[in-house]
């Protein structure tokens, strides 16, 4: 076989042209075959008529005309192929010119020739061509992906800030999380909602704290105890606030309410045993909180929120969540979401924050309508239909974790934060 383009070849012995493009045939005579062959060994120098009369009639003696009719035969016959070229050279003969410029290659997967044809004869424009749109490709792919879109979400946190927060007397510093988009800083948006009556002792003399704000909500997670040492998870205060009104809710009252609340009602409980090392096949990683939203005027009302990671790798496995809106007078029944899907792990760092970023795609939602719905909680019945209709993919940012306790900012009535308690169950 002799090569003619990348993807044309010449079978002198079978007398035909082969187009690995399109996997066809073109016959030739005995003459066009051993003049085409002649010319294709010449390269591209000349090639004499008298040569050429040579190799396609050996031993016999014709006409020029003969071969002036087998020029024009094979012309016709590579006239699909503009990149091959028969040309006539006046008082010299003819010449076979094949343009490594062609716009048309098709690799022959098998062939060393065609491939190095392929990549190396195209033109500097193809080339260009090809980089460029493999650039577009990996651009295209990355910004459509689950990371990027991870990041871009992160990139909305910002972690440079603490405030000093003084609840009830008792000031202690306070790491600050925000998105961009939120305004007013102060440590007053934190405080303002719970008061102590003059006089009283403060429930407890120091405490470490979180503090978020999405621009809309405000959320303190606070754990009672010396400030820099893990949490036992006991006595957690966990406040967010959804008015900028002062709430006016002495912590005293607060406390005893949430007492009762808590143990009143409580719908995300696990009944199983604490895991042991070594026991079960799959572990359940269990987060409890209750978060509170004050209102003046209105009754207070509580998120009753579970939470369950079970891994199927080193970052990859099922999620659950389920959350109960109650009120302090039992007014309006149980509002419970649950939430079913698949998360992916990320670790990233923001401001030197590290935190744990989950990725969750949802699979199952389910929320259950209250039979009696009080006109406290309204705002968070239509939040979480909302949540119900749109939601597909959710973000959860783990910002801290120890043996008892973590803090998490969750999306729920927009991004609050909660003090949560964590166990390991074998299920």
């Amino acid at each position: 076989m002799l090569k003619v383009t990348p993807y044309l070849s010449l079978d002198a012995a079978a007398n035909q042209l082969v187009d690995l493009k399109s996997d066809q045939a073109i016959k030739l005579t005995f003459s066009e075959s051993a003049v085409l062959k002649r010319l294709l060994l010449s390269s591209d120098s000349v090639c004499s008529k008298d040569d050429l009369l040579e190799a396609g009639w050996p031993d016999r003696v014709v006409a020029t005309t003969s071969l002036t009719q087998c020029i024009s035969t094979l012309r016709k016959k590579l006239e699909p192929y503009r990149e091959v070229q028969l040309k006539t050279l006046a008082r010299r003969g003819y010449q076979l010119h094949v343009s490594k410029a062609s716009n048309i290659t098709m690799l022959a997967v098998n062939d060393a020739e065609s491939l190095r044809s392929a990549i190396i004869d195209v033109s500097l424009l193809v080339k260009i061509s090809g980089i460029v749109l493999a650039l577009l490709l990996l651009v295209t792919f990355w910004y459509f992906s689950d990371y990027h879109k991870l990041t871009r979400e992160l990139s909305k946190l910002s972690a440079d800030k603490t405030v000093e927060l003084d609840i009830t007397g008792v000031k202690g510093s306070t790491q600050l999380i925000y998105t961009d988009s939120a305004q007013h800083l102060h440590p007053s948006m934190w405080e303002k909602h719970l008061s102590s009556v003059e006089g009283k002792e403060a429930p407890f003399n120091s405490f470490n704290a979180f503090a978020t704000t999405d621009g809309q909500n405000y959320s303190m997670a606070i754990c009672p105890g010396d400030i820099g040492t893990a949490c036992e998870g006991k006595g957690l205060i966990n406040v967010t606030s959804i008015d900028s009104e002062p709430a006016g809710l002495d912590i005293h009252e607060f406390i005893e309410l949430s007492k009762k609340m808590e143990k009143r009602i409580r719908y995300n409980r696990i009944m199983l045993p604490p895991s042991a090392e070594g026991e079960g096949k799959l572990i359940e990683h269990h987060y409890h909180t209750d978060v509170y939203f004050p209102v003046k005027g209105e009754l207070l009302i509580r998120a009753d929120i579970s939470m369950s990671l079970i891994y199927n790798s080193d970052d990859t496995g099922e999620f659950h969540s389920s959350t109960c809106i109650t009120d302090q007078d039992c007014l309006t029944t149980p509002i419970k979401y649950q939430v079913r899907g698949t998360f992916k792990q990320y670790s990233e760092a923001v401001d030197g924050i590290e935190i744990d970023a989950f990725q969750v795609q949802v699979q199952q939602k389910n929320l259950l309508k209250p039979d009696q719905l009080n006109d406290s909680a309204i705002p968070f019945y239509r939040e979480l239909r909302k949540r119900d209709i749109k939601d597909k993919q959710l973000y959860f940012y783990r910002v801290y974790q120890d043996d008892k306790t973590a803090v998490w900012i969750v999306p729920l009535f927009g991004s609050i934060s909660s003090w949560f308690t964590y166990s390991t169950v074998d299920i």
